[in-house]
């Protein structure tokens, strides 16, 4: 261990010249206003940042602290989180669904907003949607029945291709012909304008199972495919919905 005097003369042989009574004073120096009060922010910043659960920000931090009746600036409030290491939780770039191809035909809308069905496989909706996970993004593909809201077939894959959609749709038809009650010819299959679903390998699909394509400009799951999908309860295999 060096002393104080060592370390003065040391520092002052490279040039920062420093006395060991400077040292001193600073020692003894009580702790300034300013000082204090950082001191007892840090402590609240912290407190705020941990109860929720370490996603606020230096705005959400600033608000939450006024809330409180403990006034601060926010520039304050951003100099002591950067002294602490702390910081909000920040969002990613935003995923795109739905893009459309419009050099491409595609069928006319059937439905024309009338999502209601009087039998089983005779109206379906589907659409698909993302989720973020610790490894990444997950796209998850759903098909809906009108009739009994219950979803039917679904899927998930890292990558939005065509096959995501061919493979909800086909575990559908697998689902339904497993149970008895087949989907095939009468039955319309409703989507979004998206690119998946007006794919040649698609719309193929459809037509070798006998089902009717439906388009439509506005998505569906903006209105039906998300009700269904948090209201129904999910029938057991082989029970006819």
């Amino acid at each position: 261990m060096f002393g104080v005097e060592p370390i003065c003369r040391v520092l002052t042989g490279h040039g920062l010249k420093i006395a060991t009574s400077t040292y001193y004073a600073a020692k003894k120096r009580t702790p300034s206003v300013r000082s204090l009060r950082d001191a007892e922010l840090k402590k609240q910043i912290s407190r705020v940042h941990s109860d929720n659960f370490g996603v606020y920000g230096v705005r959400k931090v600033w608000r939450q602290l006024h809330r409180e009746g403990i006034p601060v600036a926010r520039c304050t409030v951003a100099r002591l989180m950067r002294d602490l290491g702390l910081q909000g939780a920040r969002r990613g770039k935003k995923i795109r669904t739905t893009i459309r191809d419009d050099g491409r035909e595609r069928a006319g809308d059937l439905l024309r907003r009338d999502f209601t069905a009087s039998r089983p496989n005779e109206r379906w909706v589907a659409d698909f949607t993302y989720v973020a996970t610790w490894s990444g993004i997950v796209y998850v593909a759903f098909v809906v029945d009108v009739f009994s809201r219950a979803i039917v077939g679904w899927s998930a894959a890292t990558s939005k291709r065509a096959k995501l959609v061919l493979d909800a749709l086909d575990m559908a038809l697998w689902r339904r012909d497993r149970a008895g009650t087949p989907a095939g010819p009468g039955l319309v299959h409703h989507s979004d304008a998206g690119s998946q679903y007006t794919s040649f390998a698609f719309t193929a699909h459809l037509l070798e199972a006998g089902i009717d394509a439906s388009i439509g400009d506005i998505p569906p799951h903006e209105h039906e495919t998300s009700y269904y999908a948090q209201q129904q309860p999910q029938p057991a295999a082989g029970v006819n919905a």
